[in-house]
């Protein structure tokens, strides 16, 4: 087996904010079967306590950056894992990236500095016993790693690099006077190594070092190349684009199947989607929206302008107009928080929210709601229309990014094959949402044609299966065995 380490700032069951835990989580699984062991290297923070404990102390920093740290050797499930311990960088009361009042740790750029740091040392040799033929670092907390392998590595062979961007919104810029604490030669602080616009550029520094660049989605490595969505990286993006590619991230069947998901209120099979009802009726008592013919669309979001959030709330009165009900389950911007309160109150019964992320409940959702609203203004790969495919949970989204890769919409062309699995809609403005919405109320009054693009999107695979095999052949193509 060749020996992989991914690098990331959360993973799934341990620690998640997002879609990128579910995919760290899953990548060792999926490429085990291709000849690749997989150790993930993740901060200590107070969640993983117990493992820490329990874990075994295989190396040792006096000085990591200026703090002190250990390298502790656990499991996740079969998968090893390392942890970061460094207790003055992440033992924090708090969120992963900020303060309990939702403030960004003042010192981010310290602490996952230190991550890149520890895992840079072990792809080159610098800690016994770490000896790994690919580092696969992702987004901005952990893209430094090359930035390190390249100007600053250990004393041993450095390991070829991945950096996979799971958002390119988010890039971890800091001020240029974090560069003088980061244990990097002064002449890595060039366009072409770690200045950003006058400061360092996390992301951007990776992306100028890694010997491989993936997206989540093809459709997304293709946009980045462009303005609208490369958010000022686009020219690095296209200079590097023979280094570019994109592969869309799978789900993992153990946790996401309606068959065998012990948090839903029935279990169900593409040959058994009848028994979906006792979902669905749990959906209106949980979110108290009163039964009706119509179908029950859900939002399962971070409410923000990239998800086409204040869209949306701008055709709630169109929505329940059009026979449909809407049951929410997200947070964000405060203004988009109190908009659809505000909708709810004014159709009591038709609009139900829970403010906040609660994980089995985005399981019964997928469950028990008809179809879910994905109107993302750029979606780098997205998760949640993949849960929907699989659970029946029809989704209408924006032609953008991983939604436009994996939904098939149901035009006339496409239900006539017998491979449509959603409705996809051009731009995410009020006309193109009411029209999306128009045309998933009217496909559901048709309960066979409707239960045809259910079971097509039940059918298909968005295992890690087809995706593992493509990272295992992005390795073979960097020289890993």
């Amino acid at each position: 087996m060749t020996p992989v380490l991914s690098v990331a700032s959360e993973c799934y069951p341990l620690v998640k904010t997002g879609g990128l835990a579910d995919v760290v989580g899953a990548l060792p699984a999926a490429l085990a079967p291709h000849g690749f062991a997989v150790s993930t290297l993740v901060p200590g923070y107070p969640a993983l306590a117990e493992q820490i404990r329990t874990g075994t102390v295989v190396h040792h920093w006096p000085h990591l950056l200026g703090v002190e740290a250990r390298l502790v050797e656990a499991r996740l499930g079969e998968q090893p894992l390392l942890i970061l311990d460094a207790p003055a960088l992440f033992a924090r009361d708090g969120g992963l990236y900020t303060d309990r009042g939702g403030k960004d740790w003042p010192d981010n750029w310290r602490r996952f500095a230190a991550l890149a740091r520890a895992a840079a040392d072990l792809g080159s040799g610098a800690v016994p016993g770490g000896e790994f033929a690919i580092v696969h670092a992702h987004d901005w907390q952990a893209a430094m790693v090359p930035a390190y392998l390249r100007f600053a590595p250990g004393p041993g062979p450095a390991a070829r690099t991945v950096v996979t961007i799971h958002n390119m919104a988010f890039q971890g810029w800091f001020d240029a006077s974090v560069f003088h604490d980061l244990g990097l030669p002064h002449h890595a602080f060039r366009l072409d190594g770690v200045e950003y616009y006058g400061g360092v550029g996390f992301l951007k520094a990776g992306l100028e070092s890694a010997d491989a660049i993936t997206t989540v989605s093809p459709t997304y490595a293709r946009e980045i190349r462009h303005g609208d969505f490369g958010m000022g990286l686009e020219g690095l993006i296209a200079a590097r684009a023979d280094s570019v590619s994109g592969i869309v991230n799978g789900i993992d069947p153990a946790v996401w199947n309606p068959a065998t998901d012990p948090l839903l209120a029935a279990r169900y099979d593409v040959d058994s989607l009848d028994q979906r009802a006792a979902n669905r009726a749990a959906i209106e008592q949980a979110f108290g929206l009163a039964p009706t013919e119509g179908p029950i669309f859900t939002v399962v979001s971070r409410l923000t302008w990239q998800k086409g959030m204040d869209v949306l709330v701008e055709v709630l009165d169109d929505l329940v107009a059009l026979g449909g009900r809407l049951a929410l389950l997200g947070s964000g911007d405060a203004g988009l928080e109190q908009a659809f309160r505000d909708a709810a109150n004014r159709h009591p019964g038709r609009i139900g929210l829970r403010i906040g992320y609660d994980e089995p409940l985005s399981h019964r959702l997928q469950g028990g709601a008809d179809a879910i609203l994905i109107p993302s203004r750029f979606e780098p790969c997205g998760l949640t229309q993949l849960y929907g495919l699989a659970y029946g949970c029809v989704p209408v989204v924006a032609r953008t990014g991983g939604l436009a890769d994996t939904v098939i919409d149901a035009n006339e062309a496409a239900r006539a094959a017998g491979v449509a699995t959603g409705i996809v809609h051009d731009g995410v403005t009020r006309e193109s949402l009411i029209h999306a919405i128009t045309r998933a109320t009217a496909l559901f009054a048709d309960r066979a044609a409707w239960r045809r693009v259910q079971s097509n999107g039940m059918r298909a695979d968005f295992s890690w299966t087809e995706s593992g095999r493509r990272y295992a052949r992005l390795y073979h193509s960097l020289g890993a065995a």
